[in-house]
């Protein structure tokens, strides 16, 4: 199947496959739920911090911005980013984890992977036509999907998957640029919310020496941080812009002169989105930064913790009594595997919406 070929037939529009990819993807019931979804701070915290749906959208500018810089398909970049994280359980990679564990325990060797759960959403899961499941979305902002971060190749995967994605080559190289532009994104506003929570402050960050070389283009701008709220906007607006102007410096003449689309991983071709080795290694720096000091700080953890002995507590109660699944899941329990329906209706829920039927069924947590 060619890139541009699409699973079922439609009929023509004014829009190009990927542009109605991407329309397909903006209307489905997931992606409005990513409003409701953590990022790093649950959507209980606070009306200012990112969730995954704001973090999305980020995502989609950033890859839009790059994309169009370097001649690439801007539409099918931002098809990619909308739906990348649609997978994603309530309370983050932890919430993941969790289900994960759980799957693990009772046997199901395949667990859970929000990658792939991503790939299940657009392609499965969401119900728009009477005929078919999912959103007849075209193959390469499905494969960019399944493919959203290397290595590709992942045991789980069922066998048809294998043979219709081919997992040996590299996707599109618009699904490279959304893959780096998660990363960009994700630095920039986790530092941005951090920050504003009060969970850390820049000195905690000048460890980095990336940290320390944005923070000295504020510093030329004559903003202090007594103006909290315009310093963070320039230091995020300064970070971005590097990393960004970076990565297309380092990646345009490899976009220009490759051809990844049909090499084999094993073929040790060079891909071609990605920043210079030094930069590289100072982000590698950065995020362990933030991982020790933002992203396993106490208070942070402690709500962590408390998401995560919810998705166990869903978990369990459903599978001991299914009767507790709405009736869409319910009927599924006819054609499909019990702990797989359950992992679904988990991951497809909101926190606060997790948060609540846990507490219905336990009470308050």
């Amino acid at each position: 199947m060619k890139p541009h070929e699409r699973f079922y037939k439609v009929d023509d529009d004014f829009r190009s496959p990927y542009a109605r990819d991407r329309d397909r993807i903006i209307h489905s019931g997931s992606f409005r739920k990513l409003e409701y979804k953590t990022q790093v701070f649950l959507n209980q915290e606070g009306d200012f911090f990112r969730t995954r749906l704001t973090h999305s959208i980020e995502v989609s500018q950033i890859a839009r911005s790059i994309t169009s810089s370097l001649g690439l398909n801007e539409a099918l970049a931002e098809a990619i980013a909308l739906a990348h994280d649609l997978g994603h359980t309530p309370f983050g990679h932890i919430g993941g984890d969790a289900l994960d564990e759980c799957l693990k325990e009772d046997g199901f060797a395949n667990g859970f992977e929000h990658n792939f759960q991503s790939f299940r959403v657009v392609s499965r899961l969401e119900k728009r036509y009477k005929a078919y499941d999912g959103l007849n979305l075209s193959f390469a902002t499905l494969e960019g999907i399944l493919k959203h971060s290397y290595p590709y190749k992942k045991s789980f995967l069922p066998p048809h998957i294998h043979e219709q994605f081919n997992l040996e080559t590299h996707p599109s190289i618009e699904a490279m640029v959304v893959d780096r532009a998660d990363e960009i994104a994700y630095i920039s506003h986790d530092i941005d919310d951090g920050v504003n929570s009060g969970l850390i402050h820049f000195d905690d960050l000048k460890e980095s020496e990336l940290i320390c070389e944005i923070l000295q283009k504020v510093s030329h701008e004559g903003v202090g941080l007594e103006n909290d709220e315009m310093f963070r906007y320039r230091f995020s607006s300064h970070l971005i812009n590097h990393l960004v102007y970076s990565l297309m410096e380092f990646s345009k003449t490899k976009v220009q002169t490759g051809d990844i689309l049909c090499a084999t991983i094993e073929s040790g071709c060079d891909i071609p989105i990605g920043f210079a080795p030094e930069l590289e290694t100072k982000i590698k720096k950065l995020k362990k930064i933030l991982f020790q000091k933002l992203y396993q700080h106490k208070n942070i953890m402690i709500k962590m913790f408390a998401g995560k002995q919810a998705i166990k507590g869903l978990y369990s109660g459903l599978m001991e009594e299914e009767k507790m699944l709405p009736e869409f899941y319910y009927k599924q329990l006819d054609v499909r595997a019990k702990h797989r329906v359950v992992a679904d209706y988990i991951a497809n829920m909101s926190d606060r919406y997790a948060l609540s039927f846990y507490n219905e069924m336990y009470g308050k947590l």
